[in-house]
């Protein structure tokens, strides 16, 4: 008998310690440190100060307009340069296309007409629509293609682009 209430005095000492435990707060009654004190609260407010804010709650349709884009998310290349390169290097399929870094890597395929087959790189890395915006490293079976083949594909993506800038201005 007497070892059946020492069992069950046992069982709930630890249900006890147990809820003790649980809950929140900073060192009073159910702050999850049983022997009571603050612990380590200059960690626990360091953790709570460098916490992301929650997104403000969107009330109105209006709220939908309000400039709130975060400029570590927003899409730093040139749009036309980008859709330039796209369509300009339609013949190749796309492997891979990040906006956020300005890479597009393209695939082998072979120019309209026939010839050799290439890949492409393309890197965007200004918003500004300029020569300098733009690289292109372009790549045959057998290696680099020449400067003069790199230099014309620049060359038809700017063309491209500022057609595309141009066609936007007439709206």
């Amino acid at each position: 008998m007497r070892i059946v209430k020492s069992v069950a005095f046992g069982i709930s000492l630890v249900g006890i310690l147990g809820l003790s435990a649980c809950g929140g707060g900073s060192g009073s009654a159910g702050s999850g440190n049983i022997f009571g004190g603050s612990g380590n609260n200059q960690q626990q407010g360091q953790a709570i100060r460098h916490t992301p804010q929650a997104e403000e709650p969107r009330e109105t349709i209006w709220d939908l307009f309000k400039n709130v884009d975060d400029p570590n998310t927003t899409v730093e290349v040139n749009r036309y340069i980008w859709n330039a390169s796209l369509d300009v290097l339609s013949f190749m399929p796309v492997q891979a296309a990040d906006p956020f870094s300005g890479i597009i890597v393209f695939g082998f395929g072979r120019p309209p007409g026939g010839g050799t087959a290439h890949k492409a790189t393309v890197y965007v890395r200004d918003p500004a629509l300029d020569a300098r915006s733009l690289s292109v490293a372009l790549y045959t079976s057998s290696g680099p293609a020449s400067a003069e083949a790199v230099r014309k594909v620049e060359d038809a993506i700017l063309t491209r682009a500022r057609q595309l800038r141009i066609r936007d201005g007439n709206l």
